[in-house]
């Protein structure tokens, strides 16, 4: 039998040469590989419905993950008090009003026979009995902008949509706008239902009786926020050896308030300090579980460390006296101006980026993520179109000790939805003014008043000027539509 003979020393140190620059290059690889990104956005979720927020009754142990294990801010804000035009700011880093979209998007079984017309609307609307016109919300939100998705392809990502779009019919569904898997993302502002099939079969409407896009029925009652949670670990393992951007945008919070009742009886009996409805209760477990799904994929796919997490909402809880929920110690709620309106649960988790346990009191918006989203993935922000949010990167990254370089924050809201009407507000620092088009001005100090109980506008008539020309000036300068005098006005 012949004996191989070993291979001469310097062939044996070439072989470990190589394996070590393909081992250098392999990690080199692995450390320039750009992060994947999942973005949790969930619709109506007040800012007290995470225990981390302060909650006595709902339980979300994997939400509460993301804060023990990233950042938690405390001052996170929606871009709008309504869903579209937050899902729009989110989608673009620019505000509703330099967007257009100022008010949620009508669905085409919300508009009787007239379809989807040829453009959108510009005529303002009014009534005799209103004393301001105001200018149309659009159908769509524009294809000319640039999402998230298509701003991120050019780094060779892999972006999926799941749930609540709500951005416009058909032809602006997430898949025409960059995302190359959609499941349930269409005009929709709420599901049918919460339990496979998802649709209501003696609806008028056909979209209604088809169920949601893309999420056909597959096992009769299973509930939609663990169908979503079911896609998004699919599109993970399928998408592990390349970066990915996912957007999780439950259903969830939203009307009709549908639950498992197995979960939602576990509540029975109990109440919390200002929350008690267990229905509700057991639609935000529902999320919690999706999370805890999504972390466990990541863990499991040894694809943690190189992903970030950023759990938010599209605007405050439906806060009608506990009905569902209650957003204590914030006044009001969704629609509303006030900070239950718009002040919503705002995470950060990056593990070995950005430090653990940290707590923000930086004022952030849903505009925000577009820039940071690209800043983490290396991408260059559109240079031909103003960008209205700020990159967190740096401010994440050091554990808040970098500070944001914004003065204000604005929302513009010109429609009538609650009295006294249309409204625009500015936050500077801890002051917040609340301009009510009809000619009511609202000024709090957050920092001494967070539940809004005193109005100072009266009595610093200087800071009112002051900030009211700053808001005006923003909005102009970016091409807001301003409500105006209605001439037809029949004043009482």
């Amino acid at each position: 039998m012949t004996r191989l003979s070993s291979p001469p020393t310097f062939l044996r140190a070439s072989a470990v040469a190589l394996l070590s620059c393909l081992w250098l290059s392999l990690a080199g690889q692995a450390k320039d590989t750009p992060p994947n990104v999942i973005l949790i956005f969930v619709d109506d979720m007040g800012w007290m419905d995470l225990t981390c927020q302060g909650s006595d009754f709902y339980k979300t142990p994997s939400i509460d993950r993301l804060a023990k294990e990233g950042m938690r801010f405390t001052d996170g804000y929606a871009a709008c008090a309504v869903c579209s035009p937050t899902r729009a700011a989110v989608q673009t880093g620019r505000y509703p009003h330099r967007l257009g979209v100022t008010d949620w998007i009508r669905s085409l079984f919300q508009r009787g026979n007239m379809g989807t017309p040829q453009k959108n609307p510009t005529e303002y609307v009014g009534g005799k009995n209103r004393k301001l016109l105001c200018p149309p919300n659009p159908f769509w939100m524009d294809s000319s902008e640039i999402t998230i998705a298509e701003a991120l392809s050019a780094k060779g990502y892999l972006s999926g949509y799941i749930g609540k779009w709500h951005l416009g019919d058909a032809a602006w569904y997430p898949e025409k706008q960059g995302y190359r898997a959609n499941f349930g993302g269409c005009d929709y502002g709420q599901p049918p239902s919460y339990f496979d099939p998802y649709n209501n079969p003696k609806h008028r409407h056909p979209t209604i009786r088809a169920g949601i896009h893309k999420l056909p029925g597959r096992k009769k009652g299973e509930y939609l926020t663990h169908r979503e949670a079911d896609e998004a670990v699919g599109l993970i393992r399928k998408w592990k050896d390349r970066p990915f951007f996912l957007q999780v945008a439950h259903y969830a919070v939203h009307t009709p308030i549908q639950s498992i009742k197995e979960v939602a009886d576990k509540y029975e009996g109990k109440e919390g300090k200002t929350q008690k409805n267990k229905s509700y209760a057991a639609m935000v477990e529902s999320v919690d579980d999706s999370t805890r799904d999504i972390l466990a994929v990541l863990k499991e796919l040894k694809i943690d460390d190189r992903t970030m997490i950023i759990f938010t909402s599209d605007n405050g809880g439906l806060d009608r006296n506990n009905n569902p929920t209650d957003n204590a110690p914030l006044r009001s709620g969704k629609g509303y101006s006030y900070e239950g309106g718009i002040r919503v649960p705002f995470l950060v988790r990056w593990p070995g980026k950005v430090p653990a346990g940290k707590v923000s009191d930086a004022p952030v918006s849903s505009i925000d993520l577009f820039p940071t989203i690209l800043d983490a993935a290396g991408v260059d922000l559109p240079k031909n179109r103003a960008i209205d949010g700020l990159s967190l990167q740096d401010h994440l990254l050091s554990g808040a000790k970098k500070p944001l370089s914004r003065k204000d924050l604005h929302w513009h809201f010109p429609h009538y939805r609650h009295a006294p009407g249309p409204y625009s507000i500015i936050r500077r620092d801890n002051w917040k003014l609340i301009k009510f088009w009809e000619g009511i001005y609202e000024l709090y100090d957050l920092e001494k008043d967070l539940g809004e109980t005193k109005n100072l506008a009266e009595a610093m008539p200087d800071k009112v000027r002051e900030l009211d020309a700053a808001l005006l000036a923003r909005l102009k300068a970016d091409g807001a539509k301003l409500p105006k005098p209605n001439p037809e006005y029949k004043g009482k």
